[in-house]
């Protein structure tokens, strides 16, 4: 099975820790041409751009709070400015934090909308028109998650936008299949990364335990890795997925049977 991603320029939203690092990496090993990284800690970014430098490929940190109402086109435009050209859009970046529907609040509501739904779609949308101007191919993968399908009551407000970037996702690519642009998404589960751990052990107050635990009662005695996302979002950013589109792939270790506390 071939996923090589030959003389492809990626821009990753959340490419600097976790997931998205993990998804830059696998592409930069695939033989990409260059990679644009979208993140808000500076330290983290030049790390994450020094280490897809070391694999012999152009590597461009950018800076960005996504919330920003001008994020999208900023990204852009500094995307476009270093590489000229965009050939896969992965959207990984994702507030996480807790909200239900009883507790929530405006603010609170509307920044994750703003990370979580505005900023995707804008940046598919420049995406999306860039490759159609060029009349040239292209690959996204939106990553999203299990909760879409429910989640659970403290996850109700970062569920729903998980769901409407699905809706999207699906829509777009309805939208420009004959453009030859496939969108794709993947709904993952439980994984263990630098944010979960952050939330779990202090946000939520769960010890630096909770991992041990949390391992032991899967199927496989481990969380999904950053690693076992990106080998897949790696499949759909490839012609080894052609001609996939608008499929919201279930990236889980259970089964979706109805609500469970």
């Amino acid at each position: 099975m071939e996923t090589q991603l030959k003389d492809k320029v990626a821009l990753i939203t959340g490419g600097t820790q976790g997931i998205g690092r993990a998804i830059a990496v696998a592409v930069a090993k695939s033989g990409a041409a260059g990679i644009a990284l979208v993140g808000r800690n500076p330290d983290r970014g030049a790390d994450a751009a020094r280490e897809i430098s070391s694999l012999g490929v152009p590597a461009h940190f950018i800076p960005a709070e996504l919330g920003g109402a001008e994020a999208p086109s900023d990204v852009l435009k500094a995307a476009f400015a270093r590489f000229e050209r965009i050939d896969l859009l992965v959207n990984a970046a994702a507030d996480t934090n807790r909200g239900t529907v009883a507790a929530a609040s405006p603010d609170f509501f509307d920044r994750l909308y703003a990370v979580n739904v505005r900023t995707p779609l804008f940046l598919m949308q420049g995406v999306i028109n860039h490759l159609a101007k060029r009349r040239a191919p292209g690959s996204i993968v939106n990553i999203l998650s299990m909760n879409a399908h429910g989640g659970t009551p403290d996850l109700a407000i970062y569920a729903s936008t998980k769901a409407a970037l699905a809706l999207l996702t699906k829509n777009a690519a309805f939208s420009h299949r004959f453009d030859r642009i496939r969108i794709n998404g993947i709904n993952v589960g439980w994984a263990d990364t630098p944010a979960e751990r952050q939330m779990q052990a202090v946000t939520l107050g769960l010890g630096e335990d909770w991992l041990a635990r949390a391992n032991a009662a899967q199927p496989s005695g481990s969380l999904l890795l950053p690693e076992d996302v990106a080998r897949l979002a790696l499949f759909l950013l490839s012609d080894a997925s052609a001609p996939m589109t608008g499929s919201l792939i279930d990236q889980e270790q259970g089964f979706v049977i109805g609500v469970r506390e």
